[in-house]
């Protein structure tokens, strides 16, 4: 079972991601309006309370609020962000991405894909789907990071799954160093404003920048 918290501003989709995810076998733990009523009634929830999974975040929400700052916020709960959204402004979806939003679902998709999405991302793994790709296409500098060759060979196997010590065997090379190209690779991220911290992060820049092939084009995959 997951646990889920949806944010948006329309009442009408919040009833109805809730039935969806109530209907999965999912537990819902809230369904607010916006990202300071999450904030504030995350930290009255009492001790012990099961943490919150993922949120299903509407991408622009009518507080004012900026998408970056939302994807932040939530995110550094340490829950998963997924991006729930008619997706119609690119430049708005590449903000959420670059933020550390796991992945983007039209809210045209059916709710057997939203409920699939949703389970995916809050298991740890990458959506890939064709808005996140739109998103990469439309902005040549959103995949600017200039990688030398062997920096692409760690990230391709580390990416893919492999621990830093097989990537070492695989190079040839010592565990130390891979680390260092590790975390060249990361610095590099983060100066052109894509961090990648985590194992899945890398995942999405490799992604993002073919030197993983698509997980799985038009659809969904775990990886």
């Amino acid at each position: 079972m997951v646990t889920v918290a949806i944010i948006d501003d329309h009442e009408s989709v919040r009833l109805g991601l809730q039935a969806a995810c109530t209907g999965a076998g999912h537990s819902v733990a809230m369904s607010v309006s916006s990202v300071a009523e999450f904030l504030a009634t995350a930290q009255e929830s009492p001790a012990g309370s099961p943490p919150i999974d993922i949120v299903v975040l509407d991408l622009s929400l009518g507080d004012g609020t900026d998408v970056p700052t939302n994807v932040t916020r939530v995110h550094e709960t340490g829950a998963a962000v997924l991006i729930h959204s008619i997706a119609d402004r690119m430049s708005l979806v590449r903000q959420a991405l670059a933020a550390g939003a796991a992945g983007v679902i039209p809210k045209s998709s059916p709710t057997d894909v939203v409920i699939s999405s949703i389970e995916q991302v809050a298991s740890g793994g990458v959506l890939n789907n064709l808005e996140w790709a739109s998103a990469i296409e439309a902005d040549s500098e959103f995949a600017s990071v200039q990688l030398g060759r062997r920096e692409r060979d760690v990230l391709h196997l580390y990416a893919s799954g492999l621990p830093m010590k097989q990537v070492a065997t695989q190079l040839g090379v010592a565990p130390s160093t891979v680390k260092q190209h590790l975390d060249r690779i990361r610095k590099k991220y983060v100066e052109v404003g894509r961090p990648a911290p985590t194992k899945v992060d890398l995942l999405r820049r490799a992604v993002e920048d073919g030197i993983l092939p698509e997980l799985n084009p038009g659809g969904t995959d775990a990886g």
